[in-house]
């Protein structure tokens, strides 16, 4: 797995980019930005068989997120900047802090 930030000096944000290795027909990455709506951030499968994908995010700010695939089965990223433990899905989070 793979996360890169792009920080864009024009505007106050983040260029974030995943790719993820996965055998599953799809791929979301959910989470704080995005109300954890699997349908807003779907990665696109590319030929190799990796997900890839981007999100803008406003920088100074910490965001939690996982991965989604095949719409059901939630995990993290190990390159995650942090963990914290959610109360609600009894289950740690990755961190961006931008």
């Amino acid at each position: 797995m793979a996360i890169s930030k792009n920080y864009l000096k024009t505007k106050p944000v983040c260029k974030i980019t995943f790719e993820v290795p996965s055998e599953a027909e799809t791929l979301s990455v959910v989470g704080d930005f995005n109300n954890w709506d699997l349908q807003s951030t779907q990665l696109k499968k590319l030929k190799n068989g990796k997900f890839k994908g981007n999100i803008n995010l406003e920088k100074g700010k910490q965001y939690e997120f996982k991965y989604v695939s095949d719409g059901t089965n939630y995990f993290n990223d190990e390159q995650a900047d942090a963990y914290l433990f959610n109360d609600y899905a009894g289950s740690e989070n990755g961190v961006l802090s931008l």
